[in-house]
């Protein structure tokens, strides 16, 4: 792997644990990474300013691709690029989720939006990303701009249904995955992981093989497809194993920096 000039990260279950911690291990792999002259990026679901708590620790110092590469910005937060889902397409994609009973949340900007504050998830949402939602009455009116809608629901039968008959509905109009089980992640089609590994390729003038990835879920499986080097969570599910090229170790056993490790610095 001596070509990789790059890893990418998810963050949720990938950098950090199942509780949000970012140990001492995963920093100092990232250090070495540096040392060594590869360059390190993270992308989440998350909003970026729901990833300023990791700039500082990590050092990051590239492109910050929240909401699955719906709005890139520098770590002072300032927009580098965003692409929001056009307004037809939202006001579908949000009558999709309210069909199949999911909880709706839409985000414009850096604004997190939700109708009930006591929704599941909410609660544990803000305490990861470390600010709380903004309640609205409805979201008439505020689906023009939006660059990212989420269903939410515990049923994971529901969500797969949800996302199946989402992905038929949109077809290329837009990218829908889970970002977690419970999520349900909609965005601009240009907006996917998988856009995140072009992106970084064009601005740093290297080849998509270049790049290594590493993440758990389904929506990682599109920057796995373009990179050179995927990796998959231990804990992820077969099918997400099946799209990398190596599987590491879980999330709670030191998964992120034991592939660094092994894979990229050994």
């Amino acid at each position: 792997m001596t070509d990789i000039a790059f890893l990418l990260a998810d963050v949720d279950g990938t950098l950090v644990t199942h509780d949000k911690v970012l140990t001492e291990r995963a920093i100092a792999a990232v250090r070495k990474l540096r040392a060594r002259g590869i360059k390190f990026a993270i992308t989440s679901g998350r909003p970026p300013k729901g990833m300023k708590m990791l700039f500082e620790p990590l050092g990051i110092d590239t492109p910050v691709a929240g909401f699955n590469g719906g709005l890139f910005t520098d770590t002072a937060l300032r927009t580098i690029e965003e692409h929001s889902l056009p307004g037809d397409v939202a006001k579908k994609a949000a009558g999709i989720i309210r069909d199949h009973e999911l909880d709706l949340w839409v985000y414009r900007g850096e604004d997190w939006l939700v109708t009930d504050p006591k929704a599941p998830h909410v609660d544990r949402e803000s305490w990861t990303v470390k600010y709380a939602p903004k309640v609205v009455a409805s979201f008439d009116g505020l689906m023009d701009g939006a660059v990212k809608l989420v269903g939410v629901s515990d049923d994971a039968e529901r969500m797969k249904k949800a996302e199946a008959d989402m992905r038929s509905a949109l077809g290329t109009t837009a990218s829908a995955a889970r970002s977690q089980p419970y999520y349900l992640d909609v965005t601009h089609p240009d907006a996917n992981k998988g856009g995140v590994v072009a992106y970084l390729a064009n601005k740093y003038g290297i080849s998509p093989s270049q790049i290594a990835t590493i993440g758990d879920m389904p929506n990682d499986t599109l920057m796995f497809k373009p990179s050179g080097l995927s990796i998959a969570m231990g804990q992820a599910s077969d099918e997400v194993k099946a799209s990398a090229k190596e599987v590491t170790t879980s999330s709670e056993e030191e998964g992120f920096a034991n592939a660094v490790e092994r894979l990229l610095l050994a």
